[in-house]
């Protein structure tokens, strides 16, 4: 069977994921404390941090289906990357709908190269949303935003994110009471790039984003699965895309074609990333819609 054949065989059995009792298990502590984690993903970095903290994560594009957004717990945290120092819409979404009951809160933001005062933009956040977090700390992994990095050059570095991710749940299962400091000087570089609305969101639409190399997509489907806003769908022309986007970069760094480009000029076209220690169906199970 050739490659192309065989990537749209995978692609094609692959189950559809409904949000299920199993996937709103909470996770009993060592201390017997009923924790609840959820998460949001576009590569696998915060997936993989969400798993330290918890046997069963709840990704958040599902738990968004669902009627019911009351939930309660001992300990209830999220898990996020930063995007533009900023937490991405669908994590403010999830915070401005659902009721998080909880006597300790906590979040862990995964940053790629500058965390600036993301710690001070998701408090404010969330306090506006109705949710205190006791505790709020960053993690610093690989970068996979192509614009500005050569995924090639990243996954070299090794940034300790595992000791970075221990100190955290030690923090955590201590129910530590704490916020990571930043520095006026974090502050202002965020500000002279991005404005000092922390209420701000990022907006832009997938098809403006993205281009569809057509002589290199055979058509698996993968960006219809991996897209948390199931901008990608099937048509007469093929695979096409339109809507609100993330930029969480799930459809470009998990097509197994590199058929899906930044229409922005990327530092390695050639590159591409998912986190080694999460696969693609744990992706798809989390972000399919």
């Amino acid at each position: 069977m050739k490659r192309r054949d065989f990537i749209k065989f995978m692609a094609a059995t692959m189950t559809a994921t409904v949000i299920s009792s199993e996937l709103l298990a909470s996770c009993t502590t060592e201390n017997g404390r009923k924790r609840l984690v959820f998460f949001f993903t576009g590569t696998g970095n915060s997936l993989y941090a969400a798993k330290q903290f918890s046997d069963n994560p709840i990704s958040i594009p599902q738990a968004l289906k669902s009627d019911n957004l009351v939930f309660d717990a001992d300990e209830i945290g999220i898990v996020y990357p930063v995007y533009a120092h900023t937490p991405p819409n669908i994590v403010r979404d999830f915070l401005d709908k659902a009721t998080l009951n909880a006597p300790y809160k906590f979040a862990i933001a995964t940053f790629g190269n500058r965390k600036c005062n993301s710690v001070e933009i998701i408090d404010h956040v969330a306090k506006k949303a109705g949710v205190k977090f006791d505790y709020i700390t960053t993690i610093n992994m690989v970068d996979n935003f192509l614009v500005g990095f050569d995924m090639d050059e990243q996954i070299k570095l090794d940034k300790h994110e595992d000791e970075q991710l221990a100190q955290a749940v030690a923090d955590v299962n201590e129910q530590k009471h704490w916020h990571q400091p930043f520095t006026e000087e974090e502050r202002q570089v965020h500000i002279q790039r991005f404005g000092d609305n922390y209420d701000a969101r990022m907006t832009t639409n997938s098809s403006g984003a993205f281009k569809i190399d057509r002589d290199l997509c055979v058509g698996c489907g993968f960006c219809t699965k991996v897209c948390p806003h199931k901008n990608y769908k099937f048509t007469s022309q093929g695979i096409t895309t339109d809507g609100k986007c993330e930029m969480c970069l799930s459809c470009v760094h998990n097509c197994p074609q590199k058929a899906i480009k930044l229409s922005m000029p990327e530092v390695n076209p050639n590159a591409r990333y998912r986190h080694p220690r999460i696969s693609i169906n744990e992706i798809v199970r989390a972000n399919r819609q």
